[in-house]
């Protein structure tokens, strides 16, 4: 079993001067939702497992070019920029190409977490350029795609420090140090359907990591076969609200620990993984749609019932739903939501009714949501190389 310190490397065999790295990574949606992390465990372990769909399109891309602190860049040296010890990181953070001061404390956390798995980092000075396909502020998380894709660059870098990394290690590490930055990030390496979290023991009955081999440190690929409905699985994600979460997740997840009902969604999380692994299989879309839904309603749920509580949820998310619900109803398409840890509403159906689904949206929804805003997607393949310098 891989453990945290096989990703300690034991030297370098090549060294670089400077260069960059430019890689995408996506959002994702879990459908099995991470909702707590394991009490005094600073390293993002979750306290149940989660599987995602990988998005295509709502993706950040990121440029991460880097000089050596001990080499002359003049520019980088006549702003300053080069002014630190050996002994601390040194960054400039760019969002769509400007100063973006208050993501930097975010970027040195991440670099203080993840600096024994990548001791070059005191090393060198880095440019962090980054952005996003999707409207900033438009309610999408993006620190699961930003990490990931942070994660890639420097990845990318420890590999031309060390060519003989395997591709298995390389991909397996870069997730391991996105959970690091935000946990969902870890899901965002790969496609098209992620797990990650070990499944707890249980005496006479499946255990999912025999299965598919999944790991509380890095997400790993859904390995076994996948049915065609749910191939190219469409994701249309309804802006309801725009602003930024009343919550974070830190305190979010945080508020699990003394929750009263915190053991009883741990175990349901690991039921509905296990059920979900045979429909992916089986291709059931109304068992997946009872999961999927059942899901989204107990994270919020479990938000309502923590001290202090709090509803993230819309009137218009609610009108949403119900108007799902009664779509489906009457119509009987395979159409269902689910949501993040907000009130945007993502919702998902096969390929095969993507027309029909999306007229009914067009036609009921588009009026509940923020200036009558929505993005659409589907199932993607995960993080791509852009531009390797």
């Amino acid at each position: 079993m891989t453990s945290a310190n096989d990703f300690i490397p034991s030297s370098y065999s090549h060294s670089l001067e400077k260069g960059s790295f430019s890689w995408s990574a996506p959002s994702n949606i879990a459908l099995v939702k991470y909702w707590g992390k394991k009490e005094g465990d600073a390293q993002q372990i979750p306290a149940n497992p989660s599987v995602s769909f990988t998005l295509n399109h709502c993706k950040t891309i990121t440029t991460l070019s880097f000089a050596k602190k001990h080499f002359d860049t003049s520019a980088s040296l006549s702003a300053g920029k080069l002014s630190v010890t050996d002994s601390e990181f040194s960054f400039d953070l760019l969002f769509e190409g400007k100063p973006k001061e208050d993501f930097k404390p975010k970027i040195q956390k991440f670099f203080e977490r993840i600096a024994v798995y990548l001791p070059f980092l005191k090393d060198y000075h880095f440019t962090i350029d980054t952005q996003n396909t999707f409207p900033h502020s438009s309610g999408i998380a993006s620190s699961a795609s930003g990490m990931a894709a942070l994660a890639m660059n420097l990845m990318s870098l420890e590999k031309t420090l060390n060519p003989d990394m395997t591709e298995e290690y390389f991909y397996q590490k870069a997730s391991f140090l996105a959970r690091l930055g935000s946990g969902s990030a870890c899901r965002s390496v790969k496609g098209e359907v992620v797990v990650w979290g070990h499944e707890r023991e249980r005496t006479g009955e499946a255990n999912h990591t025999k299965k598919i081999g999944s790991s509380d440190l890095f997400g790993v690929e859904f390995s076994n076969t996948i049915h065609n409905n749910f191939k190219n699985f469409q994701d249309t994600i309804l802006l309801v609200d725009k602003g930024e979460k009343q919550v974070s997740s830190s305190v979010g997840h945080d508020l699990m620990h003394n929750h009263p009902f915190a053991e009883r969604r741990f175990i349901q999380a690991h039921e509905n993984l296990n059920n979900l692994i045979s429909i992916f299989e089986s291709g059931h879309l109304d068992e997946f749609i009872t999961i999927v839904e059942s899901e989204a309603l107990t994270l919020h749920s479990m938000m309502m019932t923590s001290i202090p509580y709090f509803i993230l949820m819309k009137p218009n998310t609610l009108e949403i739903i119900n108007k799902i619900w009664k779509f489906r109803n009457e119509t009987k398409i395979p159409v269902c939501f689910t949501l993040d840890a907000g009130a945007n509403v993502h919702v998902l159906y096969p390929e095969s009714v993507k027309e029909k689904v999306l007229q009914f949206i067009k036609d009921e929804l588009v009026g509940y949501c923020q200036n009558g805003q929505y993005i659409c997607d589907e199932i993607g393949n995960g993080s791509q190389l852009i531009i390797d310098n």
